[in-house]
């Protein structure tokens, strides 16, 4: 029903709308869309900063934890016992 409007059919809408609005009422109806779009939008950017944030925090350490190796700890370590030199 509405893919036939047409050019000429939205021109004569908008006149209709203009007619029984006036032009304040219009002006200050899109102002008010144009802060809502751009609340949205705001809206729209805290949580998706909020969903990477949390994404970051949760994010695990995924790196091994240092281990000595072999020869480090048996070049640090001190004999077993010295006293048997009989």
């Amino acid at each position: 029903m509405l893919n036939n409007i047409g050019l000429p059919g939205l021109l004569l809408i908008a006149v209709v709308v203009l007619v029984l609005f006036g032009r304040g009422k219009i002006s200050s109806l899109m102002g008010e869309v144009g802060k809502g779009i751009t609340a949205f939008k705001r809206g729209v950017d805290e949580s998706k900063n909020e969903i990477e944030d949390s994404m970051k925090d949760d994010a695990k350490d995924v790196t091994p934890p240092e281990r000595e190796t072999a020869a480090h700890t048996t070049a640090t370590s001190e004999p077993a016992d010295k006293t048997h030199n009989s």
